[in-house]
């Protein structure tokens, strides 16, 4: 077993070291262009381009707090820690996906302003800056691509680069209709429509987050199957006490209690269980506890 987490731990460094480099190459493409993405919705009074901006900021705060996240999270555990620094992932996350929010609530404010008095807008300029920003996402986009099934930081900030991406084409097609019609009421159109497009994605990230952060089961995970496979085990009487969470974004965990059958026997049995969680369920951190009679906590609900 002490083998086995070695293995494991060196897997965990290894993706992190990988998911490091993809978001240190995205942060220098996303917080390079935003400050000319910033400068031209000033010059242009594009509230679409600011809109962008506004998502490509929360991307290069993404980029960046994931980078520190993934820092800390391979901090070893320690005595106030016992579980070591990895959560820290997901309360990154989770800050990320409100901090869309807001953003996405001062787009709406400013572009239903802007609708029903519209500013004139620089749409040539406009046209420029956001062909350049769709380049600078998609580049980014392929960075993080490999890396957004792995970690929830790297899926958030896949997710918002993706919603920059589609915003830069919006941009594009305001301008090009602004230049040819001269409605400038397609602006704040556009920019409330970014926000719309980014909001559900940006609320299943927060589901997500917020999911592991309340130390939820595992998604696609069904309580039920566990404790009916472990109970099938030969020397397994009955099984209480069940709980499976997850700790990081790829790091399910476990503990049992396992009340034996007369005669069986504990470590055979803790061995027998713990191969068919890392083999059937894909749980490699349990910690399995055996009776040969229920404890106090079989009365918890848990059965």
């Amino acid at each position: 077993m002490a083998a086995h987490a070695h293995k494991t731990r060196e897997k965990h460094d290894h993706t992190a070291g990988a998911n490091s480099r993809q978001l240190t190459i995205a942060l220098a493409l996303t917080g390079t262009f935003l400050v000319a993405e910033i400068i031209g919705g000033l010059y242009f009074n594009s509230l679409a381009l600011l809109s962008d901006a506004a998502h490509m900021f929360t991307d290069a705060a993404a980029l960046a707090i994931a980078l520190v996240a993934i820092k800390v999270g391979q901090r070893a555990a320690d005595d106030k820690r016992t579980f070591g620094y990895r959560r820290f992932e997901i309360l990154a996350a989770a800050f990320n996906a409100v901090l869309l929010f807001v953003v996405a609530g001062y787009v709406f404010y400013e572009g239903i302003k802007r609708i029903f008095a519209p500013e004139p807008v620089g749409s040539i300029g406009m046209l420029a800056v956001a062909s350049i920003g769709l380049v600078v996402n998609l580049i980014a986009m392929r960075v993080l691509a490999a890396g957004k099934d792995k970690s929830l930081n790297i899926k958030g900030a896949y997710l918002e680069v993706w919603a920059d991406m589609l915003g830069s084409l919006g941009v594009i097609v305001a301008a090009i209709v602004i230049t040819l019609t001269d409605w400038r009421w397609v602006d704040p159109i556009v920019a409330i429509g970014i926000g719309l497009w980014v909001l559900p994605r940006t609320w299943i990230l927060l589901r997500d987050t917020t999911h592991i952060l309340l130390e939820g089961a595992p998604r696609g995970m069904v309580l039920g199957e566990v404790r009916g496979a472990i109970s099938a085990i030969d020397g397994v009487d009955s099984v209480h006490d069940l709980h499976v969470w997850v700790s990081g974004a790829d790091q399910s965990s476990c503990t049992v209690h396992v009340v034996l059958t007369a005669g069986a026997e504990p470590e055979a049995v803790r061995v027998a269980v713990a191969a068919l969680l890392e083999q059937r369920f894909d749980i490699h951190h349990c910690t399995v506890q055996t009776e040969t009679e229920p404890c106090g906590d079989a009365d918890d609900g848990h059965r």
